[in-house]
C-alpha cells in the first residue's frame, strides 16, 4: 500500500509538471512562430516587388515546412487553402490515451493575421509534445511497476523467512491446546521469537507440572477417601463385633457377681474386676471409634460434630480453653468436604496441644456467599514458618493437601518472638463449600 501510494503521488506530480512543461513549450513556440511570420508579412509589405503578400507567405511556408507546436493555415480571399502545415511525425507511432491527453494538453491558442488577398491562421498544437511526454511517462510507469513488484517480492521473501518460526510456534500452541504438554520449541535466531519460544516452553513446563500436581492431588484425595471408608468400616466392625463381645463379657461377669456375692466373695471380687475391665475396654473402644469415624457426622452434620469433638477435648484437658464459634448459614456440604474439615480441625487441635503447649484454642468457621473460611488460632509457643520443612511435618502437609484438593487456600501465620502463637487461615471457594 505504501509503494502504491508513493507511485500514485509521484504520478500526480509528474503529470502536473508535464502539463506545465508542455504549456510553456507550446506558448514559447507559438510566440516565436507568430513573430517570424509577422516579420515576413511586414517585409513583403515593404517590398512590393516581391509580389502579393499571400504568395510570398505561401512560398516561405512551403520552404519552412513543419513548425513544432504550431499549426499554420493560409487561405486566399475566396477562402481557398493555399497552405496547410504538415502533421508532426515525431513519435507518430505512439498513441497516448485520451485521459492523458486531457490531463496534460494546454488550452489551444489561435492567432489570425489578415494580409492582402488572404488570411493567415496560426494555432498552437501540442500533439508532438504530448506523445513525447507519454513516451517518457510510459517508461516511468514500467520502471515503477517493476520496482513495485521487485520490492514487494523482496519484502515478502524477507518476511516469510523472518516469520518462519511463527509456524512452529502455532503448531506448538495447537499441540499444547490438544493436551500435549511435552511439546518444546527450539532456539530461534531472532531474539523476539526466541523469547516467545522460551516463554512458551516455560508455560508448557508449568502446565505439565500443574497437571501432574493436580493428578497427585486427585490421587491423594482418592487415597484419603479410601482411608475414610476403611475407618468407617473398621469403626462399624469394632462397634458391631467387638462391642457385642465386650457387652457379653460384662453381662456374664455381672451375673457371676450376683451369684457369688454372698457365697464366695473372692470369686465375686474377681468377677467385679472383669466388669471394670470390660467397662474400661468399652470406653477405650468408643474413644477409638470416635477417632476413626465421628458418629455424629452422619446424623447431626459438621457443626454439631465439631462441637462434640471440642467438648471431648475439653473434657480430656480440663486446664485447656477451647472455643468454637460458628457464623453463617450452613447448607449440606457433602461427605467429602465435611470429613476433610473435621480432620483439619482435629489435626490442628492435636498440634496445638502436643507441640505448641497452648492454653487457649480458638476455632472460628464462617459460611458466606463467596465460600467458607476456617480460622484456627492458639496462644502457644508458635513456630518459624520459613524454617519449617512442611514436606517432613505430615500434619501441616496433610492439612495443606486436604485444602488444595478442595481447590482452597491454606495459610500459616506464626510469630514466635511476638508471642502470638499460630494461626491457620483456610478458605474454600463456593464450588467446594
Amino acid at each position: 500500500m505504501l509503494s502504491l501510494a508513493f507511485l500514485l503521488a509521484a504520478g500526480i506530480v509528474l503529470v502536473r509538471d508535464t502539463r506545465d512543461s508542455i504549456r510553456e513549450r507550446v506558448e514559447a513556440a507559438m510566440r516565436v512562430t507568430v513573430q517570424l511570420l509577422d516579420t515576413v508579412i511586414v517585409s513583403s509589405a515593404m517590398n512590393p516587388s516581391l509580389g502579393p503578400t499571400h504568395y510570398v507567405l505561401q512560398d516561405f511556408l512551403k520552404s519552412l515546412g513543419y513548425v513544432r507546436s504550431s499549426r499554420i493555415e493560409l487561405y486566399d480571399y475566396s477562402n481557398t487553402p493555399l497552405y496547410i502545415s504538415p502533421q508532426s511525425t515525431f513519435k507518430s507511432e505512439i498513441e497516448p490515451p485520451k485521459w492523458f491527453v486531457k490531463l496534460v494538453s494546454p488550452k489551444e491558442e489561435t492567432v489570425t493575421r489578415r494580409v492582402r488577398y488572404g488570411i493567415l491562421i496560426i494555432s498552437s498544437s501540442a500533439e508532438g509534445s504530448v506523445r513525447e511526454a507519454w513516451s517518457g511517462f510510459l517508461q516511468l510507469i514500467v520502471m515503477g511497476t517493476g520496482f513495485f513488484l521487485l520490492l514487494n517480492l523482496l519484502v515478502y521473501g524477507i518476511l516469510s523467512h523472518a516469520l518462519r518460526p511463527v509456524h512452529h510456534i502455532l503448531r506448538a500452541i495447537n499441540k499444547i491446546e490438544q493436551g500435549d504438554l511435552t511439546t518444546r520449541l527450539p532456539k530461534f535466531p531472532l531474539p523476539e521469537f526466541d523469547r516467545i519460544g522460551a516463554s512458551l516452553n516455560q508455560m508448557a513446563l508449568s502446565l505439565d507440572a500443574e497437571r501432574q500436581l493436580e493428578q497427585n492431588r486427585q490421587l491423594t484425595q482418592l487415597i484419603q477417601q479410601h482411608i475414610e471408608d476403611e475407618r468407617r468400616s473398621l469403626a462399624r466392625e469394632l462397634h458391631d463385633e467387638l462391642g457385642q463381645y465386650v457387652t457379653a463379657i460384662k453381662t456374664f461377669a455381672v451375673a457371676i457377681v450376683n451369684k457369688t456375692k454372698g457365697k464366695t466373695p473372692d470369686i465375686a471380687a474377681n468377677a467385679q474386676t472383669i466388669v471394670a475391665a470390660a467397662n474400661h475396654i468399652y470406653d477405650g473402644m468408643h474413644n477409638i471409634i470416635r477417632q476413626l469415624r465421628p458418629a455424629a457426622m452422619d446424623n447431626m452434620g459438621l457443626v454439631e460434630t465439631l462441637r462434640d469433638m471440642v467438648a471431648g477435648y475439653q473434657a480430656q484437658h480440663a486446664d485447656l480453653n477451647i472455643q468454637l464459634q460458628v457464623s453463617g448459614h450452613f447448607e449440606p456440604m457433602g461427605e467429602n468436604v465435611n470429613i476433610n474439615l473435621y480432620r483439619i480441625v482435629q489435626e490442628a487441635i492435636n498440634n496445638a496441644i502436643k507441640h505448641a503447649h497452648a492454653q487457649s484454642i480458638q476455632v472460628h468457621i464462617v459460611s458466606a456467599d463467596n465460600g467458607l473460611q476456617l480460622t484456627i488460632s492458639d496462644d502457644g509457643i508458635g513456630m518459624q514458618v520459613e524454617a519449617v520443612d512442611q514436606t517432613r511435618h505430615f500434619g501441616l502437609l496433610g492439612m495443606r493437601e486436604r485444602v488444595q484438593a478442595l481447590h482452597g487456600q491454606f495459610k500459616v501465620v506464626s510469630e514466635p518472638k511476638a508471642g502470638h502463637g499460630t494461626t491457620l487461615d483456610i478458605r474454600l471457594p463456593v464450588q467446594a463449600a
